[in-house]
């Protein structure tokens, strides 16, 4: 599965450190508006989780961990991101910006118009998505015919 990360904070950070020890996963492109040489610097070092056990530098537009290249974009709309070209599955949306399907500013249905399959919110949506797992609690009831998902709050699944 083909995963992309719009929002490079801890939680983005944290997704990451878990899509990238998972084999079944290819982390395809990161979006967030900070440099690759401070997003490095901080996937690398976290005041919280201590350091992490993997090479981090930086490319050009890219960060490289333990040899692999990611890409990264500095873009605010989703809808102008290149997730068909990347053939994304799955977008996460750890911004805590874009909580509604669509507004002014964007939404998170942009991840879909981008090209990506679906999208995983980690916040709760302030509308009515499609589905809201807790893992633990209903996860068990997911329904991948579905195009968007809310983990519920990110620090209930951290």
């Amino acid at each position: 599965m083909k995963i992309a990360i719009n929002g490079f904070g801890r939680i983005g950070r944290n997704v990451f450190k878990v899509a990238f020890a998972d084999k079944n996963i290819e982390i395809v492109g990161i979006n967030d508006l900070t440099s690759p040489k401070t997003l490095a610097h901080l996937l690398k070092y976290d005041s919280n989780y201590g350091v992490y056990d993997k090479s981090v530098e930086v490319g050009e537009n890219a960060i490289i961990v333990d040899g692999k290249s990611i890409p990264v974009y500095a873009l605010r709309n989703p809808a102008e991101l290149p997730w068909k070209e990347l053939g994304v599955d799955v977008a996460i949306e750890s911004t805590g910006v874009f909580t509604v399907a669509e507004g002014p500013k964007g939404g998170y249905k942009d991840h879909i118009k981008a090209g990506a399959k679906k999208v995983i919110l980690t916040v709760p949506a302030k509308d009515k998505i499609e589905q809201t797992i807790v893992c633990g609690v209903n996860d068990d009831k997911i329904d991948l015919s579905f195009e968007a998902f809310s983990n519920a709050s990110c620090t209930t699944n951290c």
